[in-house]
């Protein structure tokens, strides 16, 4: 793709064909671009919360909080631990909420890391787990820790191969309650296999596809974005590197 912008002439010109600069076609066009850009600068990676590094974009940050605040789960399961910030992050908004529990699952727990986690003043709302998020025990760990009736929503954000990704949508299905989601996150990747630090593969072996063929598979689940609450603009589409990511269980 062959972009250029004017911005005296107020258009882009994508590939031949003129787009006014200032529409919601322009805007969409610019933050896709930022968005590839900022993957190479490594954007994401400047953030943090609550003293934790939180490596995801503001905007899903965002959008994740309106989900919560409307679906006030009882516990999030979330796979893939990192530094500990969006497992500090989901509890400091069950907090805020004055609900809800975190479990955070990952095949190794730096011991820097765990102790940044169970130090921190939202530590009460945490429970960690490390093993692979598809071994069979630890899926048994996690579904214990659960108790009947919770309302619980599910947040894939470890290893995001799409073999992965949808082994992890197969085992934590049935923990998920009607009207709450999974969300398969990071499936940007489809979109920045031409990028810096990425590969060619990601094309296809991304967590969008992963999401996809699981909704397929199964009638109890659908992708459906979460509306926004409020919106005074033209827009319709999130800026985001969870494209496709929310899993709704319908039933």
């Amino acid at each position: 793709m062959k972009i250029s912008i004017d911005t005296a002439a107020r258009t882009l010109t994508v590939d031949g064909r003129k787009v006014d600069l200032y529409s919601r076609e322009g805007f969409e066009i610019v933050s896709d671009l930022w968005v590839k850009v900022g993957w190479a600068e490594k954007y994401s990676y400047t953030f943090s919360w609550a003293g934790a590094p939180i490596i995801q974009l503001p905007e899903d940050m965002i959008r994740y909080q309106e989900l919560l605040w409307e679906l006030r789960p009882d516990v999030i399961v979330e796979t893939g631990v990192a530094h500990g910030g969006s497992l500090i992050y989901s509890a400091s908004l069950c907090r805020l909420i004055g609900k809800g529990r975190v479990i955070g699952v990952d095949i190794e727990i730096r011991p820097h890391n765990r102790e940044r986690i169970e130090s921190h003043p939202f530590a009460e709302s945490i429970t960690l787990f490390e093993g692979s998020s598809t071994a069979p025990d630890i899926v048994a760990a996690v579904r214990s820790a659960i108790r009947p009736g919770e309302k619980v929503l599910v947040v894939l954000d470890s290893d995001h191969s799409y073999k992965h990704v949808l082994d992890e949508l197969r085992a934590y299905a049935p923990l998920v309650t009607p009207g709450s989601f999974i969300i398969a996150t990071d499936g940007i990747m489809k979109d920045l296999h031409d990028a810096p630090r990425a590969k060619a593969e990601w094309r296809d072996d991304n967590p969008t596809r992963a999401a996809a063929d699981f909704a397929a598979e199964n009638a109890d689940f659908v992708l459906e974005e979460p509306t926004w609450p409020f919106n005074e603009s033209n827009l319709k589409a999130r800026v985001t590197h969870w494209p496709g990511a929310y899993v709704k269980k319908v039933r």
